[in-house]
């Protein structure tokens, strides 16, 4: 039945995806920018709705208070595709860094660069971190924008070790808004380059958000701390829900490891 479920479900997804970005053609190009936001975001929500339905899997985000208004970036874990689209339908005008390759591609490509989102071209990382930075400020400076941005760069399995890359703090150093660091541990549920998708809840949280001004050192302590922090607990959370999904060995190794802190301060609550 799992199986069945997930196969079903991978192909609803992406037939969803493909009818609606036909369908929704005429009134997304027609439209100003900010109304043609409604398309993707309806596509997100439906297909959120689908993974419930289909695959019982349900989402609970919380913390909606701590999005600030206007102008921020939010830093997100990155270990699904879920995280790729579950977050954006809470924002008012989102902004992507992509890899312009994506541009190329029609109707998606189409898409992307409607939302006049930033693409990058590959080469050396300092010339295109600082592009990367000039354009996000220009375009923060015409439209008070979230810049959706996973400071970890690639996918990585939930409990992994931490790999915090340099251009979040870059960006947070030069645009000088604030940042809303995103804690979750979709990857238990939406894997990884897998084709499963177990049933459950995925919970996600919208932490604090780190006020601009910080030195750099100070600005990724806080960032790390708090995001992995946070990220513990709801590992530890799913691993104690009735139907607990499956660990991969960097969760098994991190609870452990966070049992035998807790074992040593018997008042850290994660096992409590």
């Amino acid at each position: 039945m799992l199986y069945i479920r997930s196969l079903a479900f991978n192909l609803v997804f992406y037939v969803n995806l493909i009818v609606q970005m036909i369908l929704w053609t005429p009134y997304y190009f027609l439209s100003p920018r900010h109304r043609a936001w409604f398309v993707p975001k309806f596509w997100s929500r439906t297909s959120m709705w689908l993974y419930d339905k289909i695959a019982s899997t349900g989402n609970d985000i919380t913390g909606l208070e701590n999005l600030p208004e206007g102008s921020f970036i939010l830093a997100p874990k990155h270990q699904s595709f879920w995280d790729a689209i579950a977050f954006f339908p809470f924002l008012k005008d989102p902004l992507y860094i992509l890899k312009r390759e994506l541009t190329w591609i029609p109707f998606f490509g189409w898409y992307i660069m409607k939302m006049r989102m930033i693409p990058v071209d590959r080469g050396s990382r300092s010339k295109a971190l600082k592009a990367v930075v000039a354009a996000t400020r220009q375009e923060m400076a015409r439209n008070p924008r979230q810049l959706i941005i996973y400071p970890e760069g690639t996918r990585r399995a939930p409990g992994d070790e931490p790999a915090y890359k340099y251009g979040i703090v870059e960006l947070y150093a030069q645009l000088g808004v604030p940042v809303v660091p995103v804690a979750h541990v979709a990857g238990l549920y939406w894997p990884r380059r897998k084709f499963m998708r177990y049933p459950g809840t995925i919970k996600a949280r919208f932490l604090p958000p780190i006020p601009p001004g910080l030195d750099k050192e100070a600005f990724m302590e806080r960032l790390i701390g708090e995001t992995e922090a946070a990220c513990d607990q709801l590992l530890v959370e799913a691993s104690r829900s009735p139907d607990p999904p499956p660990m991969p060995p960097t969760a098994v190794k991190r609870l452990a490891e966070l049992g035998a802190a807790a074992k040593k301060k018997p008042d850290s609550g994660f096992f409590g």
